[in-house]
This record gives C-alpha cells, structure tokens and sequence, in this order.
C-alpha cells in the first residue's frame, strides 16, 4: 500500500477550486492499493487534514507530519494544485530536492508552461502558430496607440502567469484598455496583450497513459459570454461539448500539434492546452499542466469519452511517477 499525499489549495485566486480538484482524487484513488492523505499548502499553512477535519503541521524538511504520535512519510505525491506553488515549478522543485516523485512535469516545464509568453516565444520557432501579442511589466509606459496598432481591436489582456481566466478582459475600445490593464495587474505583474482570434475554441487533453503519449477527445468551447471566462468555465455559462464538432482533418491537424507541443517540451503528467482553430489553422493560446480534476473539469470528461476512469486516470499518474522517479 503506497501513501498518496495529496497536495491541494496553493496560493493563487484558484485555491478553492484545487480543493475541490484535490477533493475528487481524493474519493476516486484505489483504497486496494492506496492510502490517501489530503494535504493543504496555502499561504499560511501546510497541513494534513484528516477525515474528522482535524489539522496536522507539514514538516517542510521531508515533508512529513507528526499524527498522535506517529510520524507519517508518504511514497508519492499527487499534485493537484492550480496556479502557484503547483504549477509554476516551485513546489516540483522543492519535491525534486527532498527526493519525493510526484504526478506532475518537471521543475522547468512547470516555470515555462506557466509563463505564457515565454512559452509561446519557445515554441514559435517550431512552426506553432499564436496571436499576435504584446507585453507589459508592471511600471512600464503603457502607449495605447502602439499597442492597438500592435494587437488591433477587438484584443485580450491576460495576467501572464495566471489560470481559471482570472483578471482576463476582452478590450473593444482604445477607452477600455487602460482598465483591462489594471485588472489584469491585480493578478501578476506581466502582461500580455493577445490579437482576438475569431474562430472555435478546443480544448486538447494530452496525457502519458500506459507509457504512452495520448492524445484525449477533443472539447468544443462554446461560452455564453463574450469568451471562456470564469463564469463560463465554473458557473454553467458556457457548452463543453466532447468530441468536438469539427471535420476529420482538422481534428488530426490539432491533435498532431498538440502531442507535438507535449513532446518539444519534453513534459510529464496531465496537460491540457487551448487553440482557437481560424479557417482550420489552430492557433495555441496557452498551456495548463494541472488542469481541473473535478467530475465536471474538462479533462477527466475528456478521459471519460476515451473510457478511463478516473480511478485508471488516477492510478496510472501514480504509476508514471513512481517508475520516473526510479530512472
């Protein structure tokens, strides 16, 4: 029986929604090969928390906790939180350091995919088409003219390291886009300003199942509002609709991309990566490498349509993990 730790909370605006991510690997893992221990690493504390709620300190030297008496250390950890410390390389750098495998991809990948325009800079050179962008650090002069002769309207202001659509604004006019900026400020201080893409909107879930490089079906899109923003994405405001309704040979060409972007960044675990498809071309917007692991997230419906379980989807993570770590 392996000890899971399973990490959940972080310290971004997504923390609530990792629990209720963490929550559900939690009830789903294999009780046969598993014993799962929730853990919350937030801003003020890294607990265990037990099934009564009771709360037990982390010990951050080998990230152990002390429960009535007896000391527990855990064979793997499972990452379940979005934004950082999980998903930015803090936390796969901290577990590589004391030695611990973990669900996720590397200390770098993690950094690279998390930093939106550094990875679509890095992948660029590879044929990978993106929107047009612009970028801003917090105390820069911000020209408005230059920018919309730039990106053109309408466009997208987008925190540069952020997730769930937090602090995104689609800008119409040159009036809104000094507010757009400021929003997306309170959530990092980089930016980055994207051409709007007209076009249908996939998600594409790739995986390593079985030792495989695994393409998911792929999920149409279609928000009620202006574009998939948190409202879309968590509150019923949106259609997720799997496979999507696009043609066959549209279907392999992102397909084709999308396992091509997991293999140029030599990345592990689950990701889950975004396009707008324009006129059959997929343009990549972003990249997410601890995606929603709630019944209702894209990828474990993605998974569903492919006949993995959560339970397979889970326990095969593991797996990989434990079996990297012995490389």
């Amino acid at each position: 029986m392996k000890h899971v730790a399973i990490v959940m909370g972080g310290y971004s605006s997504e923390w609530e929604i990792s629990l209720a991510s963490g929550q559900v690997v939690y009830e789903s893992l294999d009780r046969t090969k598993y014993i799962p221990y929730k853990i919350h690493i937030l801003k003020d504390k890294w607990v265990y928390v037990d099934e009564n709620k009771q709360e037990y300190p982390i010990d951050k030297n080998d990230f152990s906790t002390n429960c009535q008496g007896k000391k527990i250390t855990f064979d793997v950890v499972f990452n379940a939180i979005h934004g950082t410390p999980g998903e930015d390389g803090l936390l796969q750098a901290y577990f590589n350091l004391i030695h611990l495998p973990h669900t996720s991809c590397d200390f770098y990948q993690a950094a690279l995919t998390m930093n939106k325009r550094d990875m679509l800079s890095v992948l660029k050179p590879f044929g990978i088409k993106t929107a047009i962008s612009y970028y801003l650090n917090l105390g820069d002069k911000i020209d408005t003219e230059t920018i919309i002769q730039r990106v053109g309207l309408p466009c997208f202001v987008k925190p540069n390291r952020s997730g769930s659509s937090f602090g995104i604004s689609k800008v119409r006019t040159s009036e809104e886009l000094l507010k757009a900026i400021d929003i997306a400020y309170k959530e990092d201080n980089e930016i980055i300003i994207e051409s709007f893409l007209n076009g249908t909107e996939v998600s594409v879930g790739v995986i390593k199942y079985k030792g495989e490089v695994t393409v998911l079906p792929i999920t149409e899109i279609v928000s009620e509002n202006d574009f998939f923003d948190y409202e879309a994405k968590y509150l019923g405001k949106s259609q997720e609709i799997t496979p999507a309704r696009i043609d066959e040979v549209t279907q392999r060409k992102v397909e084709d991309i999308a396992s091509r972007i997991y293999k140029i960044l030599n990345m592990d675990g689950f990701s889950r990566s975004e396009f707008i498809i324009v006129d059959g071309v997929p343009f990549l917007l972003e990249m997410n490498t601890v995606p929603g692991l709630t019944r209702e997230s894209i990828l474990p419906k993605q998974a569903k349509e492919a006949n993995i379980s959560l339970t397979d989807l889970f326990d095969n993570a593991i797996v990989i993990a434990l079996q990297n770590h012995l490389k």
